[in-house]
């Protein structure tokens, strides 16, 4: 049971009571209870041959036990049970007996003091009836005495105890399920923050898809379109046939990334790779839940539909071959279809691996070397040493170092490796496995 100090900083009330309310009600019953057990008293005293106010102040002190019904309300049954040969504290035993029942005491407690409740009634009405009779103040026959007893010790403990047991059985239903509720709002309130951050996370796990994908259609076709504005303007008073050609090639290189661009900005405006935003009430972030999801397995799996495969990967390096690049192309192994998501990967390696070899190694042989294996497929780019270091300044062609790191990304999405660094001979590798999946 909670303490007195507890109680009161809880809720307020005096001393051990939960309410003012409460306090009022049980200063009232015990002042009900002291008056009746006083004016009992007065008799007792009258039978036992004490002076009359020994025998009311006796009365009045037992009936104000009540009192402590709600603090001790073992002793204000065993207080009942005391007085009760004095045949005094009535309302104190039916008001101790419901409390007691009604309290979070163990059952066999309440069962004992009961049990003494009864018994004690049942004896003191048994031996005041066949007194009594013996004295003729009752004109009941003998066999009805015990019946008598019995009847009124059942009617002074029975309905007390059963509604106290009710009462506290309810009390602790109550409670428990404003426990539940709590703890419902509690889970509903966390699954809601969970929903929300989720919903955060997938929002910067697309926005890095987005700008992966526009780096890798950008940066390819304007680089190239870089180094050949770069010869065109070299060229164009020398050779006017050539000027023409890079200038067609420009030309052609624009509209394909236009192109591409135009595939991506339609998939966002009809929403794949747009993510809901968060309402504000549970249910509403348990849906955005479900699209966070949804847009960490699109980020898993790249949207592919519109996407390159390796069919066009000799066109990719025909451009950057016009572009002035000197690329060794070599495949090993049974050429075969994969998984679309896997082929755009390969693809988006091999093209971001080409534009690193424009940006920083202008005019540097490149080898690019394809594996198709049983589980795996793999790919390396390598190029060696540029022949005009000067010449990546030259051409201007900026660098905003994400590209390294969004092909790691593409790759372990996959579950794939990827490794990258400077060769022993100057140049630099570009190096990727995927697993195979097939179409």
């Amino acid at each position: 049971m909670t303490t007195s100090g507890e109680v009161h900083t809880a809720a307020g009330g005096p001393w051990w009571w939960v309410r003012w309310r409460s306090a009022v009600l049980d200063i009232g019953l015990a002042a009900v209870s002291a008056v009746e057990c006083a004016v009992e008293g007065l008799q007792f005293s009258r039978d036992a041959g004490l002076p009359a106010p020994v025998g009311m102040v006796f009365g009045l002190f037992a009936g104000l036990t009540l009192l402590l019904r709600r603090r001790w309300p073992v002793a204000v049954v065993l207080v009942s049970i005391a007085v009760t040969p004095a045949q005094m504290g009535f309302l104190m035993g039916l008001v101790g007996l419901y409390t007691l029942a009604a309290s979070e005491l163990p059952r066999r407690i309440i069962g004992a003091l009961a049990g003494m409740s009864f018994v004690g009634m049942f004896v003191v009405t048994y031996v005041r009836a066949h007194q009594g009779m013996v004295r003729g103040d009752l004109s009941i026959a003998g066999g009805f005495i015990p019946f008598l007893s019995v009847t009124t010790a059942l009617g002074m403990t029975a309905p007390p105890v059963l509604l106290g047991l009710y009462v506290g059985a309810r009390r602790r239903l109550m409670e428990s399920l404003r426990e539940r509720a709590d703890s419902l709002e509690r889970e509903l309130m966390l699954l809601a923050e969970r929903a929300e951050e989720r919903a955060e996370w997938a929002r910067n796990e697309e926005r890095t898809r987005i700008a992966r994908e526009m780096h890798d259609v950008v940066a390819h076709r304007v680089s190239l379109m870089v180094v050949h504005a770069a010869a065109l303007q070299a060229v164009a008073r020398k050779d006017p046939e050539k000027a023409v050609k890079n200038a067609a090639l420009v030309g052609d290189m624009g509209r394909q990334a236009l192109t591409e661009l135009r595939q991506m900005l339609g998939v966002l405006r009809s929403g794949d790779g747009v993510v809901a935003r968060p309402a504000q009430s549970a249910v509403s972030l348990a849906a955005v839940g479900v699209a966070a999801a949804a847009a960490a397995s699109r980020v898993a799996q790249p949207d592919s539909s519109e996407g390159p495969c390796l069919a066009e990967l000799e066109e990719l390096i025909g451009q950057s071959a016009a572009a002035g690049m000197v690329v060794d192309l070599s495949v090993e192994g049974e050429v075969r279809s994969y998984a679309p998501e896997v082929e755009q990967t390969a693809y988006r390696v091999v093209q971001e691996a080409l534009t690193n070899v424009h940006k920083h190694a202008a005019g540097a042989k490149t080898h690019v070397r394809l594996a198709h294996r049983s589980a795996e497929i793999a790919m390396q780019v390598e190029n060696e040493p540029p022949p005009e270091p000067g010449a990546v300044v030259a051409a201007r062609l900026p660098s905003g170092g994400n590209g390294l790191l969004g092909m790691k990304e593409r790759v372990g999405a996959l579950g794939g490796v990827f490794v990258s660094g400077p060769t022993d001979a100057g140049g630099f590798r570009v190096s990727a496995v995927i697993p195979a999946v097939v179409a």
